[in-house]
């Protein structure tokens, strides 16, 4: 039950973060390069370039991504009382 109580919340949360992620990317590539970045489907991109933007755009939307999903449960923690998730990490 408290699966789908949280749906909204995470479905929010990922829209929310995909959207902050996209503009922070933005922004932070207007501070190493004027041009665009590349993509990987144009012949003529540079792969240093290419590699560098993905990796820096995958760290920047897992980042977000994280920080919005815990902000989503603790929202939802602090409306219902009950954590949707896990309370302590697996045992290794």
């Amino acid at each position: 039950m408290k699966k789908i109580a949280f749906l909204p919340f995470s479905i929010t949360g990922g829209l929310l973060a995909g959207f902050v992620a996209k503009k922070t990317f933005e922004q932070v590539w207007g501070l190493i390069d004027e041009e665009e970045p590349p993509d990987s489907s144009v012949l003529r991109s540079s792969w240093v370039k290419l590699l560098l933007a993905t990796a820096i755009e995958g760290a920047i939307f897992r980042a977000t991504r994280a920080a919005v999903d815990r902000g989503s449960r603790k929202a939802f923690m602090d409306l219902t009382g009950s954590w949707p998730g896990k309370l302590e990490p697996e045992p290794e």
